[in-house]
């Protein structure tokens, strides 16, 4: 399983969780968990998802998230799960 951490700050506007669940799903990414919350009119979500089946690379999808997020005015970051494993082993 290839897992990556996705993270959604900005202020909030409806649509975030579906655009972003939608570019997933077209591209064969599984959501495994989700968390999101609003605080005083600011939107935060954080993902894990299985990207093993994607159609595109991991880089696509970076790149294809960071641009999506610059159209609906959040910033979305999306990060191999390893990343998070190892500096926490250190």
């Amino acid at each position: 399983m290839n897992k990556a951490i996705i993270t959604v700050v900005g202020q909030d506007t409806v649509g975030i969780i579906a655009r972003v669940c939608t570019y997933l799903s077209g591209h064969n990414t599984n959501v495994l968990d989700i968390s999101q919350t609003i605080i005083q009119g600011y939107f935060n979500m954080m993902m894990i998802v299985d990207y093993s089946e994607a159609d595109v690379s991991f880089e696509t999808i970076v790149g294809d998230l960071e641009a999506l997020g610059e159209d609906i005015g959040v910033r979305i970051r999306c990060q191999r799960e390893e990343i998070f494993t190892k500096m926490h082993r250190v």
